[in-house]
Parts: structure tokens; sequence; C-alpha cells
């Protein structure tokens, strides 16, 4: 760790670390910290504690060792050499993670673009067997023609996955078009916190759950009813987490355009860890990044059944996260209380609207007692004059299914 770090925050750091090399499959046998002023430019962390870990590693007979951090193409390559081992960083961890976790086309695609990112300027790696040929003359030349010739295949490769998510970015446009008349909620937060268990009690929905890092990849989106005539979309996406690599953020953006053309972020946070105010900051971190921090927020602090001893402070949290609520996804708790506040949120977007239509056109009367809350129906000779209350999109939504704009009228 650097010496500006606490030690508590970087065994925390280790501890998800452990969590994320179990949640990809591996068994770790011990854990390293070292307290450095700086990291050394050629492995990160010196030759002595080097010497020391290689030890270690031999005794316990490791496949690997993790780093807690991203390390240089440079760093890696001293560092295999040293302990004759495989090397992976955080990074390298986390795209391992996620290509597992892929499902659908698009998120396969993202993984793949990712890695590939990741792996071109460490694409040296492959090539050691080369430095192993005798003499100079001869040798270095078909090596490099050899390095060359894989990083532009690399690099059509990017070329492709590129032209390919752009071609799905488009098909996901026109979906969200169709999806501009109606209030649109997206949940955000930290890996694992209870976004997907949440979207499920709160739709009735039975979206993939499981007490694992990155347990889904894919944005999922499901209708839910806040009232009688009132729908919302519900928009799960994928975790946050800390040291995040910029390269994941910007292959995944496409999917977390879905939060950023979202009417309200919910930000759920698992307050049953001790460290969930880092985890909140990690994520504003993230939000920041991706240019919508400043989109209206409710903050739901769940798994408020699983808190240390009942020590959380419920009031103080209400206090400093406004609006807050509390919730447990999976024992249904506190519910209603989301719906309620999502519900006043959208209220205050809305506007009384006065229509007027013909009393034959049954169909548009029944189309506006399906898309807002209808306040009351007055009938002069042909006409029903209907009023009520709407956001902005359904609002325009009425507004296109009547013949003649003159026929609307706004109350102020």
């Amino acid at each position: 760790m650097l010496k500006k770090m606490s030690r508590i925050r970087e065994e925390e750091s280790l501890e998800e670390l452990v969590s994320l090399a179990e949640t990809a499959g591996a068994d770790v046998k011990k854990k390293v910290i070292q307290a450095l002023a700086k990291p050394d430019p050629a492995t990160f962390i010196g030759s002595g504690k080097a010497e020391e870990i290689r030890e270690a590693a031999e005794k316990l007979n490791v496949d690997f060792l993790l780093f807690d951090t991203d390390l240089t193409p440079a760093q890696v390559k001293n560092l295999e050499q040293i302990f004759d081992k495989k090397i992976i960083d955080r990074s390298g961890l986390i795209l391992d993670i996620f290509a597992k976790r892929a499902r659908t086309k698009e998120a396969r695609l993202q993984v793949e673009l990712a890695q590939l990112n990741y792996y071109l300027p460490r694409l040296t790696r492959a090539w050691t067997h080369l430095s192993r040929q005798e003499g100079a003359i001869g040798t270095r030349g078909p090596g490099e023609t050899q390095l060359e010739v894989d990083r532009r295949a690399i690099r059509r490769r990017i070329s492709s996955l590129e032209r390919q998510l752009a071609v799905i970015e488009k098909q996901r446009i026109v979906r969200r078009r169709g999806r501009r008349d109606i209030y649109k909620v997206a949940l955000v937060g930290y890996t694992n916190a209870g976004k997907s268990s949440l979207l499920n009690a709160l739709t009735g929905s039975d979206v993939f759950v499981e007490d694992r890092l990155f347990a889904t990849l894919d944005s999922t989106i499901r209708r839910f009813r806040l009232e009688e005539g009132k729908d919302a979309l519900l928009i799960d996406t994928v975790g946050f987490i800390k040291k995040l690599p910029h390269h994941l953020v910007a292959s995944f953006r496409s999917t977390l355009k879905e939060a950023e053309d979202a009417d309200l972020l919910l930000h759920i946070v698992d307050v049953s860890t001790d460290v969930f105010e880092e985890h909140i900051e990690v994520v504003n971190d993230v939000l920041r990044e991706l240019g919508i921090h400043k989109k209206p927020r409710i903050t739901v602090f769940n798994k408020i059944d699983a808190g240390s001893g009942g020590n959380i402070d419920v009031a103080g949290l209400r206090t400093r996260y406004k609006p807050a609520l509390f919730t447990s996804a999976t024992r249904g708790m506190g519910l209603q209380d989301v719906k309620n506040q999502i519900l006043k949120i959208l209220m205050t977007r809305e506007k009384e609207v006065s229509i007027k239509i013909s009393v034959n056109d049954s169909k548009t009367i029944a189309r506006v007692y399906d898309l807002a809350s209808v306040i009351s129906t007055e009938y002069e000779d042909d006409v029903a004059i209907i009023k009520f209350r709407a956001e902005q999109g359904i609002y325009e939504k009425i507004k296109r299914l009547t013949d003649h704009e003159k026929n609307i009228d706004i109350d102020n």
C-alpha cells in the first residue's frame, strides 16, 4: 500500500480483492501488505519484498499472484521473471470475471473489447520465448514481425468490435425512443449492493441474483406500477467498484447510457457493510465520470435487516442523505416507501392539463385514461373535456394523439 493510504482502507481493499478472486474461482492462500512511499518503477513492490513474496509463493505452490493495483506492462514482465509465475493485476482480474459473467451478445462484445484494449500494450509477454534464441542477427526481425502481425490483428478485431457495438447502440437508441414517454428510474450502486434483488422485489421479476461481486453485467429493464394509472420503468445497471478500470467504464458506456437517459437515479447502498460510506463515494465518482451526478437521486440503504448489531444510525443517515430510504429487498421491507418517494418526485414534474376530444373518439379517450391520472371528465354537446395530470413526456404523447393542438388547454 502507499503510505498516504490508511492501513484499514488498504486491508478493506485487499479483502475485496479476495472476494473478487473467489468470484473468479481462485483459492487465496496468503495476503501481503507493504507500505510504500511510492511504487517501484520496475516491480511496484521493490526487489526485497519481491524476493520475500517469491519464497512464500514457492512454499505455498501457488499458480499465480494477484496485485490489488494496476501494473504497467514492464512491471508485469519483470515480476513474472522474478516469480516464474503468472501475474494478474486488479484490472486483469475484473476482466476475467466480466468475461465469465457476460451473457448477452452486447456484454460479450464489450468485455472482449475491454480485454483487447487491456492486453494490446502487454502483448510482448506472449513472445518471451524469442528471447531464448541465441544471437541477435536473424532473430530480432522475425520476433518483431510476428509481434506486429499480432498487434495488427488485435487492432483489426478492436475496429470490428467497435463497429458491431455501434450497430447495437443504434438499435438501443431506437428502443430508447420508444420509451421516451414513460418515466424511467435507474438503479445504480456498488457491486453486490442488492440492485437486482430490489428490482425483483419491486416488479415481481426473477432477474438472476447471487451473493457475489458482479453477479450480472447486462442492464435489465422492467415496468412497474407506482399506483393506478402511473407506471414507470425500472432499469438495473452493472455494479460499480473502486479502482474500476477506465477502459471498462468506456467499454460499458453504451450499457450505462440507460442510466444517463433515466429521469431518476436510485442509489442502492449496502448499509450492512462497515465501508458503505466509501462505496457511496466510489459510486459518486463514477456518476461524475459519466456526467450524470446532478440527476435527481434517492439514496436507498438496503439490507437494513443485516446491519452490524442494529447499530445503523437511521436518523443521522436520513439527515445526511436527503431523500434517504431504508429497505430489505429480500424481506420486502420498505418497498412501498420507495414507490411513494418515486411517485412524490414524479408528481413534482406533472402539470394539470385539460383536453377536448370528440365523444365519438373513444379510442383516444381510452388512451388518455390509460396514460394519465384523470381528475375529471365533463361533456359539452359532442365534446368530452378531460382534465388530467401528467408529466411532460406523457403530456407530449397525448398531445400527439389529438388532431389539433388547439384542442389542448393548459391550466396554470
